[in-house]
């Protein structure tokens, strides 16, 4: 099985020809794309009738889609009320996600505050636990839990950590934010061998099979120092801030993985999608 893409939410170029979120299949089909990622990020909002009509499109198309749950999730606040909302945040994101007809939900892991890490995690892991939990006594066995990697430096969300929360289940996969993850690390991510780094850590830790079908969001990303990122470019940007795509499409390609890429460009999403796609299936046939 090879490799998706797919923007996260709309690129700035859908509204000029279409009007409804429901006919993102459709504009993603004509781009040559084949995953689409429903944004959830400032709160679960689908009527009925939407879940239907983009499940429906998203089939007749052949679009694979993932839903990202809201922003404002925290699995590590040290407030039990707000790790309860935040479960209840992710069943709904669960409710959303199995009507639109999507298998994955990308879900942020909060900040470490004033907690050390390990006790962030902690918080962090308990909370997930009891969400997944929660979602199989609902019916929602099937839709697979995608902790994320995180941007800011004093976000819970490093590689190791997401990983940690992946061990939870053998279902969860993780989300690999590798914008997130050069911007948390001020630019660490130079070439081949910063992604083969990356991609062994996962295989090391969940196996072969969860780095098969890893789920990845990317895009160039500012960042500042300590802070981490600041805000998503396009790749057509040249600040000099990365990650380049390309090193790590020709490893996918060599490595025969399949993961979902989700592209998070500042307005160029879909557009960016494809150029990966494109570097990606180039590499597959030089491979």
């Amino acid at each position: 099985m090879p490799a998706k893409f797919g923007p996260a939410g709309n690129s700035e170029s859908f509204s000029k020809k279409y009007k409804s979120t429901t006919d993102a299949p459709f504009y993603l089909k004509e781009m040559g794309l084949d995953a689409y990622e429903y944004q959830c990020g400032r709160g679960v909002k689908v009527s009925d009738a939407t879940a239907a009509a983009i499940r429906q499109n998203a089939e007749e198309c052949g679009i694979t889609l993932s839903l990202h749950a809201p922003y404002f999730i925290s699995l590590s606040s040290v407030e039990e009320e707000k790790r309860d909302n935040s479960i209840n945040y992710i069943l709904q994101s669960c409710d959303a996600a199995s009507r639109i007809g999507a298998h994955r939900i990308v879900i942020h892991s909060g900040s470490c505050a004033k907690l050390s890490r390990d006790d962030a995690l902690e918080l962090a892991k308990d909370t997930l636990s009891r969400a997944r939990k929660a979602a199989i006594e609902q019916g929602y066995e099937k839709i697979i839990f995608c902790p994320e990697t995180m941007g800011k430096v004093n976000q819970l969300g490093n590689l190791s950590e997401v990983l940690s929360l992946c061990k939870l289940d053998d279902s969860f996969l993780p989300t690999i934010d590798f914008g997130h993850l050069n911007a948390r690390e001020f630019g660490y991510i130079k070439g081949k061998a910063e992604y083969e780094k990356i991609l062994n850590e996962i295989e090391n830790a969940l196996g072969s099979d969860r780095l098969k079908a890893f789920h990845s969001h990317f895009s160039k990303i500012m960042f500042t120092i300590p802070g981490g990122e600041k805000k998503h470019l396009t790749f057509d940007d040249n600040q000099g801030f990365g990650p380049d795509f390309e090193p790590l499409m020709e490893i996918v390609a060599k490595k025969n993985l399949s993961p979902t890429f989700i592209c998070e460009s500042a307005g160029t999403q879909a557009e960016d999608a494809l150029a990966m796609k494109k570097c990606y299936q180039s590499s597959m046939q030089e491979g």
